[in-house]
């Protein structure tokens, strides 16, 4: 009964610390139509302080979305044009020499910002691209001999087009599985294409008004780490990710040679984490198989690496994933 008044006090806590999403929600809406699913996971990942890799052909409002969110929430914001130029000091900063104080000083990059759209990721070279490793996983950033905490909230928002490889390179697998999602953005319908054509032809400027503070947001993920997963549901979660290591002890015997190698521990956690934050976004203060499910896909196609007879087969990681959950029992 204890346990049950702690989820049901919770529950209550978050009805109460949620209503700033559904501005957020509409903020969002007034530029961006349709796109619902994208939404919603850069809410999660909000929410879980994940950091997202936004996959999709141009023209699809990535970019614009992201930067609305950072409008809604009255967040730094930095756009970061990934070029193959780039250097590793145009995104964290360098030290440059004051010759009045005959000493170096920082001069801080575009890092520093509460939310860090890395455009076209893939365009960069690798060193540039493993600039970002420390900044997403340690929260910090290393110029000459001096470390730099970066701001709270901090969340990369990076897109890649996945179509046009020329002059790209492919992002290292330590780099992908630092983002907690990889979020697929598809085309809109037929009439949510329409109210693109009439809301974007008028000359009219949208703009998206703050209507949360960075307080708020740091709030809700003390709320979102409350959150209570019952011990089934943690098997269910471990389940899944090892089933894509080990896939013959699960009955998968056929996918082990699709798979070279499969989701590390870090997916579990980031896989617990998002299902916690989109039970908040349900207002709920526990999590059910629903939630895993929900996100499942958008944590762990990203970390699993197809093998050479999987592509020869044209099977994509996604397939692979599908045929893990629907393989592994729901509790």
């Amino acid at each position: 009964m204890h346990l049950e008044h702690k989820i049901a006090q919770l529950t209550e806590q978050i009805e109460q610390a949620s209503p700033f999403l559904a501005a957020i929600r509409r903020e969002i809406g007034k530029l961006i139509i349709g796109q619902h699913e994208l939404i919603e996971r850069l809410l999660t990942a909000l929410l879980a302080d994940g950091h997202v890799l936004l996959e999709g052909v141009p023209g699809l409002a990535k970019t614009m979305t992201a930067r609305t969110l950072t409008q809604a929430i009255s967040g730094d914001f930095q756009r970061i044009q990934f070029t193959p130029d780039l250097l590793p000091a145009d995104i964290v900063g360098t030290m440059i020499y004051n010759e009045k104080e005959h000493e170096f000083f920082p001069k801080l990059g575009p890092i520093f910002a509460n939310f860090v759209l890395a455009d076209e990721i893939n365009r960069a070279p690798a060193k540039v691209q493993s600039a970002l490793l420390e900044a997403m996983q340690e929260r910090q950033v290393t110029i000459g001999h001096e470390t730099f905490p970066l701001p709270s909230p901090f969340t990369v928002l990076a897109t890649q087009n996945p179509i046009e490889q020329e002059g790209t390179y492919p992002l290292p697998e330590a780099q992908v599985d630092r983002f907690m999602l990889k979020v697929k953005v598809v085309y809109p319908s037929k009439d949510e294409e329409l109210d693109i054509l009439q809301r974007w032809t008028t000359g009219e400027e949208i703009v998206a008004e703050p209507v949360c503070s960075l307080d708020q947001i740091v709030a809700a993920r003390r709320l979102v780490n409350a959150v209570y997963v019952d011990e089934k549901v943690q098997r269910y979660i471990v389940d899944l990710v090892i089933a894509t290591r080990e896939p013959a002890e699960y009955g998968l015997g056929a996918l082990a040679p699709l798979i070279e190698y499969g989701a590390s521990p870090r997916a579990s956690i980031y896989l617990t984490v998002a299902a916690k934050a989109n039970a908040f976004l349900h207002n709920r203060g526990y999590v059910v198989p629903d939630d895993v499910l929900t996100i499942g896909m958008d944590v762990l196609r990203h970390r699993i690496i197809c093998s050479y007879e999987a592509e020869a087969q044209e099977i994509t990681s996604d397939d692979l994933v599908e045929k893990v959950f629907r393989a592994i029992e729901i509790p």
